[in-house]
């Protein structure tokens, strides 16, 4: 059993190595303000904030600008995820529950249905399980996205329940379908070949 948890304030390897992490089609590094105007452009479409707790709606520049800021004090681990040199969206692991740090990932509406968003997420599980001694790591889809939850079932999130939670586009709560992922459920998936890592 691992023993202490540490979080990216203890132990922040984006910080230390300035790590990308590169999959079959993506490369993922640590987003900087070079690339906020690309990020507020993406970010920019309702679609995307209805379905992202956080993500408000219209969303501006000056909010990209205040969220790549934000990265260097807080305890997020988030990568800018690349096609082709180009940013097509963010994936990363929020920390403010250190024993159960959750999954989150959005993509620009030209790149969904094309296996982007689970190519990076299967890339973050991998990070974060070798990089961080957490046992478990949890994730959650709106209940009216069935396409994000196909990503987590793909990825071996098992469904855990549903819960009300308040998303910033919508100004209300809504019912999420919350998912779980083992170290354990990963290994098993790594060793059968299911997980993609470059």
């Amino acid at each position: 059993m691992l023993q202490d948890i540490p979080t990216p304030t203890q132990l922040d390897p984006l910080e230390s190595t300035g790590c990308i992490l590169e999959t079959e089609r993506l490369a993922l590094r640590r987003p900087t303000l070079a690339d906020t105007k690309a990020i507020a452009h993406l970010a920019n479409d309702r679609r995307i904030a209805e379905m992202t707790r956080r993500l408000p709606h219209p969303y501006l520049h000056d909010h990209a600008v205040e969220f790549v800021n934000a990265l260097s004090a807080g305890s997020d681990t988030v990568f800018l995820i690349e096609l082709d040199r180009q940013p097509i969206g963010l994936v990363g692991i929020d920390w403010r529950e250190p024993e159960v740090p959750e999954l989150g990932y959005w993509l620009g509406v030209a790149h969904w249905g094309q296996g982007y968003a689970t190519e990076a997420a299967r890339a973050m599980i991998d990070f974060t399980f070798e990089e961080f001694a957490v046992e478990h790591l949890i994730s959650g889809a709106r209940v009216a996205n069935p396409a994000s939850r196909n990503i987590l079932e793909k990825c071996g999130f098992q469904w855990s329940g549903v819960e009300l939670h308040r998303f910033a586009a919508i100004g209300s709560s809504t019912p999420v379908d919350r998912f779980k992922l083992s170290r354990s459920v990963w290994s098993s998936l790594k060793h059968w070949g299911t997980s993609t890592r470059r």
